[in-house]
């Protein structure tokens, strides 16, 4: 691996590393990761799932413009995983990293995946064959199931099934094996194991993204109780044509297309209570798009937003907005909105403040607007790498004003929804600077007295 030599603040010979870390495989680490590799330099791109693509990958549309979001990302994610300085590890963590700017040392836990990359086809026939049916797909955010050897989706990179440890009957009970006999490729492999894998860099870029924050302690919108009431994320896979019911929006009761929805903002977010009192950033024009498609799929449907502030403050979002009010008849009410119990056609009643006066307003579907919270990981993650977290347990940016891409560490670079809420563009923005960021480290030729 090319190595260039700079003298360090001792006076002594030291190596810079041709090379960088990309940790998280979504749209700010793909961008990142091509950014650097398009230059010339070695990329350890690792990701925790299966496949690379991360949060965007899961949504039907992207905002001001709905152009379909897969059909943006699969070429991007294609491009990462066939790109010759891009070494892609899926299921993989970071377990370990050591040295400085300039010269870190990792190292890589990846996972037994049971199937051989590199051999498997994604023909699909080892799925139609596992009689281990009825898994939940956690993809399909719970609204679907799925056997215990998959491919995690249709546009999945790389598109190789891999085999679900605690749901095979093989690998739990020494019993079955069916997808190793059918597999004409001979790519499963039982005894595959996890592995520790080291290698040196330069710089680490992290981009591990953001969760979904899970509404049920919030009592006070029937998430859990009443079967109609969805997240945005639940709601993002029954639009898609990819998703568990093909594009049609479906009501959890009885299966019959809502004709009027309600969509509520800030849901667990701007909340001291819940422990999330910032604002989300996307979620006003996540709404807006949702409320849009849903006239697109359902002839004559009524859409409500209920939202404490509108912010719609990047461009062209305004337009969007009144876009949305003009050609899709969206309704908008500046209000809190709870959902109180249901109909007896089992409705749920929201219920919000309008002038001082309180009102009440049955729908046949809700949909909760939910804050994006740090990924679970990040403690570890942030204590493995030696940088902090700030008090919301985003990665903590060094100053945003001057250094909005640095972390705590020198040579340690944030990009996306990690470091604080974005959205798609500024997260595709923020994957390119860091690259530039990494990149001045790579290239650096400085001599100290």
């Amino acid at each position: 691996m090319e190595k260039a030599e700079v003298a360090s603040r001792k006076g002594k010979r030291a190596e810079i590393e041709k090379s960088v870390l990309v940790i998280g495989g979504g749209i700010a680490g793909i961008q990142a990761s091509l950014d650097l590799a398009d230059k010339g330099v070695i990329v350890h791109l690792v990701e925790k799932e299966p496949s690379l693509g991360g949060r965007m990958a899961q949504l039907d549309k992207t905002f001001p413009t709905n152009d379909c979001s897969i059909c943006i990302l699969a070429p991007k994610m294609a491009d990462c995983f066939g790109h010759p300085n891009i070494n892609v590890m899926t299921l993989s963590e970071v377990v370990g990293i050591e040295g400085s700017k300039g010269n870190f040392s990792v190292q890589v836990l990846k996972k037994a995946r049971f199937v051989d990359e590199n051999l498997c086809t994604g023909c699909g026939e080892c799925l139609e064959k596992c009689p281990t049916k009825g898994v939940q797909n956690q993809w399909e955010q719970g609204l679907a199931t799925r056997r215990a050897i998959y491919i995690p989706y249709m546009q999945a990179v790389p598109r190789a099934a891999i085999i679900d440890p605690e749901n095979c009957r093989f690998l739990k009970e020494g019993k079955c094996g069916v997808c190793k006999k059918v597999c004409k490729r001979e790519a499963v492999n039982y005894e595959m194991k996890d592995a520790i894998l080291e290698f040196d860099v330069g710089a680490v870029i992290i981009a591990t993204g953001f969760d979904v924050w899970d509404p049920t302690s919030s009592s006070e919108y029937g998430y859990g109780k009443n079967p109609n009431v969805f997240t945005a994320m639940e709601y993002e896979r029954l639009i898609n044509a990819a998703g568990p019911t093909h594009g049609h929006i479906k009501r959890r009761s009885d299966g019959n297309e809502p004709k009027s929805m309600a969509f509520i903002q800030c849901v667990g977010s701007r909340n001291i209570q819940t422990g999330h009192p910032y604002c989300c950033s996307v979620c006003c024009m996540h709404s807006t798009k949702e409320a849009m498609l849903a006239t697109e799929h359902i002839e004559g449907v009524r859409s409500t937003i209920f939202y404490k502030d509108m912010r719609a403050c990047a461009k062209g979002f305004n337009e969007y907005v009144e876009r949305a009010k003009k050609d899709y008849m969206v309704e908008y009410i500046n209000s809190d909105a709870t959902v109180q119990g249901s109909s007896s056609a089992g409705n749920p009643i929201v219920s919000y403040d309008v002038g001082g006066k309180s009102q009440q307003k049955e729908f046949d579907m809700v949909v909760l607007a939910t804050t994006l919270v740090p990924s679970e990981k990040n403690k570890v993650l942030a204590k493995t790498l030696a940088v902090d977290l700030d008090e919301f347990g985003f990665f903590k940016v060094r100053d945003h004003v001057f250094d909005p891409i640095d972390s705590t560490r020198p040579g340690v670079y944030l990009a996306g929804y990690c470091a604080g809420p974005v959205d798609i563009p500024e997260s595709v923005a923020m994957g390119s600077a860091a690259a530039a960021k990494a990149m001045e480290d790579l290239m650096e030729r400085k001599v100290y007295a």
